[in-house]
């Protein structure tokens, strides 16, 4: 079978690792002219450690992560709302979380897939796809090449997916309120005190940051915000300066130590869930399928997540493709519409600005059972997946979104 990924990133990569491992011959096609070196970091969970363990490339995200063992939420004048046991949470679920820049986690993908002998090739921007005489789709270029395959999987994003547009039409990313400014930063020396994830909440604002070592982390500020005020400027740097001036330590020195060129402002956007997920013979997976908000905690981890489904039910669909998108979409489907819900709830409470809503949001935190909340993200993350604490016996309604952290 002929197999064409769009995108190259973490879902697209994942995927064609995950099939080349049982025997299929993917390639995968790429916008950018070179491997991608956007965005700050991601948390991978222990769900998302289960899938790299079985793509093989545990051993390497480990020796360019981190570890965290604990989350810490504090408010803006830094008093405590309580936290996460990530040393349990990994017990728990039986794989470690780790922490790891964005491009980091990219090498690893493409030194692997380069070693499996997947051909990436580069500079190719899809444009449009169409059917042929026969049914099938048909994807072009913006410089004049197409190609044809028996399969074609859209992995190529949440904002401008022309995989999602083939498949679902007019299902475009929807603003949610506020925007994240992000950014890696690095000194001689420590920043950090601990490897602790650490969740600073205010009234519509949120400062997040995640060392992957003690001298090296990224970070999130976020601010509610109109999307006509969502437009990146000069100054950027200066500008999250003041408005978390005052805030808790390491906020202003990781701020300070981040240089202006290496932060990026993005309004974040999401999807409401697809009622279909192919159309002919193209499949979505990662964000051209499912992307949700940062507060989700499970953007990265469910476009791994895809690639292991994906390549069993591969395996299994004796009755052609057909087949295929209906067991992938049953698996995959309930399971990201959840997390993409959580997310968006979690952000609604995030940046409220009203002080009585904040009030109460943080006094629930504070009051949250520790140990509940790993059970319930092991449950929820766990779901589907053949890893110790993803019982579907454990209630997972809440998710326990409100102790997750990942920035991109």
């Amino acid at each position: 079978m002929e197999i064409g990924i769009l995108g190259g990133g973490i879902a697209g990569l994942s995927v064609a690792l995950a099939l080349r491992k049982r025997g299929y011959h993917p390639r995968v096609y790429e916008r950018r002219a070179g491997p991608a070196t956007m965005g700050a970091g991601v948390t991978l969970w222990p769900n998302a450690s289960f899938v790299l363990e079985e793509l093989g490339l545990l051993q390497d995200i480990q020796a360019v992560g981190g570890r965290p063992l604990t989350m810490r939420r504090q408010d803006a004048a830094g008093n405590a709302l309580g936290g996460l046991d990530i040393g349990l949470l990994d017990r728990t679920m039986g794989y470690p979380t780790y922490t790891v820049l964005r491009r980091h986690l990219q090498q690893v993908l493409l030194h692997h897939a380069a070693r499996a002998g997947i051909p990436v090739a580069f500079g190719h921007r899809a444009v449009s796809i169409e059917l042929d005489a026969h049914g099938r789709a048909v994807a072009h270029f913006e410089h004049g090449a197409s190609i044809r395959p028996d399969l074609l999987i859209g992995a190529d994003g949440r904002m401008t997916s022309v995989a999602r547009k083939f498949v679902a039409g007019d299902n475009t990313p929807i603003y949610q309120g506020f925007v994240n400014w992000i950014g890696v930063a690095q000194g001689p020396h420590a920043l950090v005190d601990d490897m602790s994830i650490r969740d600073f909440w205010g009234a519509g604002q949120r400062f997040g940051c995640v060392p992957v070592r003690p001298e090296l982390v990224y970070w999130a500020a976020a601010q509610a915000r109109p999307l006509h005020g969502a437009t990146p400027a000069a100054g950027m740097r200066q500008e999250v300066e003041k408005l978390f001036a005052g805030w808790p330590d390491p906020v202003s020195r990781l701020i300070r130590a981040t240089p202006e060129n290496a932060i990026r402002l993005i309004a974040v956007h999401d999807l409401e869930p697809l009622h279909t997920w192919s159309r002919a013979n193209v499949l979505l997976v990662g964000d051209a399928a499912h992307a949700p908000l940062p507060t989700s905690g499970q953007g990265a981890c469910q476009a791994l997540e895809d690639a292991w489904h994906l390549a069993r039910c591969l395996d299994g669909a004796s009755g052609g493709l057909d087949e295929l998108f209906q067991a992938f979409a049953k698996l995959r489907a309930p399971k990201t519409a959840r997390l993409a819900e959580q997310g968006r709830v979690f952000a609604r409470g995030l940046f409220a600005t009203d002080p009585e809503t904040c009030r109460i949001r943080d006094e629930r935190a504070k009051a949250s059972d520790p140990v509940r909340d790993v059970q319930a993200l092991a449950a929820g993350w766990g779901q589907g997946l053949p890893m110790p604490g993803g019982a579907d016996s454990m209630p997972a309604e809440d998710g326990g979104a409100g102790s997750l952290y990942r920035i991109e």
